[in-house]
Parts: structure tokens; C-alpha cells; sequence
């Protein structure tokens, strides 16, 4: 980070992420970055994301099929469940990893060492209590879970017009693949002020604990959307929208390919095993 000189005391600029200027485009903004911070801080965060895909992606899948499968039981196949399901798994799955969340946050907006963020939360811990590490929680929910009801409901009902056309069971992983990016980027263009507001958030908090300010809570959601889109205009609610569809609908198309291909693989393979003599 940088310092500089403020009443005979050298103080450290705690924005330093401002350094590269004003972004005009995500090429841009990648260009500008890797040149300020390096090329590596592109991938800024990677291991606390990694660390929480596992079990959230785990959580998220498991739940979610087993709520759409009990609900299908008790109500028959209505285009709502998905929405129902979907929401239900992510906010179980958020509430899980929000504090990884906050972490890869921290991580992406202030440049610190692993060290420095554990004593970063320790100290937040000790003076907020163990609630601050679902700081953002809120605005994460208001992001995921509307993402989650459009994205199952968008890609069930696609899945279940293609079965009906087609007249059997088996999902191709192309079908698959492309209408889970499809439905990822719909999603994510409806959801996406939420998601703005939810960086926001937690980089505000980073900030009042940079300036070791304790007191002052951060933005609420709707104060913080306001602010945007007084100060900066409409389309403030949408910046970043392009990163985050190059992101979102590629990963969404092969999450949910790679899902269905394997769950038709183990299906066959364990009937093939059910009908083994061996098996008996």
C-alpha cells in the first residue's frame, strides 16, 4: 500500500484500489489492474473461493433435489417448485459460507497478506461479535436467492419441455449445458443491482475498519441503492454486468451440465450393478 505524510505522521492510503482510475470496459478495467497490482491479483481471492465451492455447492445441489423431489410428491409437477427449491438450498447454502464470502471479499479489496485478514477478523470478532461475519448476508441473499427462483424455474421448464417433445428421460449434456448458460445470464441480469450493492457493503465495512472505526454502521441496502443511483445514475445498479455474465453463465452451464451428465452416469451405473448377480 501506499503512505504519505498527514500532520508529521506517515499514514497508509487504504484505498489503494482506486489506483488504477476510472474503468472503460472489463478489458479495460483487467488491463489497468493486472498494470497497477499485477497479474496475479486478477485471481485475487481464488483460494477462500475454492474453499467455499465444495461445501456449497454440495449443500446448495443436495438441497435443492431433495426439497423439488419432496415437493413434487406432495404437490405433482408445478412450474413453481423449482423457485421454491431453489430458493429454500440457497439461502441454507449462503448462511453456510457467507463468512468464506466475506473473506474472499476483504481479500479482493484491500490488498492483505493471509495473516493480516485473520487479524482483521479477529479484531472485527472482538468488537462486533461473531454476527459480523455475516456481514452482507442480507444483500447476498437479496442477490442469490432471487437468482436461484429464475434460474430452476427458467431451466425446469426447459428441461421438462424438451423431455415432453423428445418423449424420454435422458438429458443430453449440450442441452443441458447451453440452457443452464442461458439461464444463468437471465438471472444474473435481473439479480445484478444486488450484487453491486452487495460489494459495496462489505467494502464499506473493510474501509470503517481500515480508519478503525467501530461505531459507525455500514450503508443498509436501500440506502446504498439510492446513493447509486442518485449520485452515479440508473445504470450505476448495473456496473460490472458484463464480468459478471462472462462468469456466471459459463460456470452455470457447467455446474448444472456436469451435474446432470454424472447423475444420469451414476443412475445407470448403479441399476447395472442392481441387476448384477454379484450384487446379491
Amino acid at each position: 500500500m501506499d503512505s504519505k505524510v498527514v500532520n508529521n505522521c506517515v499514514v497508509k492510503d487504504q484505498f489503494w484500489y482506486s489506483r488504477p482510475g476510472k474503468f472503460n470496459g472489463t478489458i479495460d478495467a483487467m488491463v489497468k489492474i493486472a498494470r497497477a497490482e499485477g497479474v496475479t491479483s486478477l485471481w485475487s481471492g481464488l483460494p477462500p473461493t475454492l474453499v467455499m465451492a465444495v461445501p456449497a455447492t454440495v449443500c446448495y445441489f443436495t438441497l435443492y433435489d431433495n426439497i423439488l423431489d419432496r415437493l413434487r410428491l406432495k404437490y405433482g409437477r408445478k412450474m413453481w417448485l423449482p423457485m421454491i427449491a431453489g430458493g429454500s438450498a440457497r439461502i441454507a447454502a449462503v448462511t453456510l459460507i457467507s463468512p468464506l464470502e466475506m473473506i474472499r471479499t476483504k481479500m479482493q479489496s484491500e490488498k492483505l497478506s493471509y495473516l493480516e485478514i485473520f487479524k482483521a477478523i479477529k479484531i472485527t470478532t472482538s468488537n462486533k461479535g461473531l454476527v459480523s461475519l455475516w456481514t452482507g448476508w442480507g444483500p447476498t441473499l437479496l442477490r442469490d436467492v432471487p437468482f436461484s427462483v429464475l434460474y430452476w424455474f427458467f431451466y425446469e421448464n426447459f428441461k421438462s419441455l424438451y423431455k415432453i417433445q423428445r418423449k424420454h428421460e435422458y438429458l443430453p449434456f449440450i442441452f443441458a449445458f447451453t440452457c443452464g448458460a442461458f439461464s444463468g445470464a437471465l438471472a444474473a441480469v435481473v439479480t445484478c443491482p444486488f450484487d453491486v450493492i452487495k460489494t459495496h457493503r462489505q467494502i464499506e465495512l473493510g474501509e470503517l475498519e481500515a480508519m478503525k472505526d467501530y461505531k459507525t454502521k455500514p450503508s443498509s441496502t436501500w440506502i446504498l441503492l439510492n446513493k447509486l443511483r442518485r449520485q452515479q445514475g440508473f445504470r450505476a445498479l448495473f456496473a460490472g454486468l458484463t464480468p459478471r455474465l462472462i462468469k456466471v453463465a459459463p460456470a452455470c452451464a457447467i455446474m448444472i451440465g456436469t451435474y446432470e451428465y454424472l447423475k444420469e452416469f451414476f443412475k445407470e451405473y448403479n441399476r447395472k450393478d442392481f441387476k448384477s448377480p454379484s450384487a446379491f
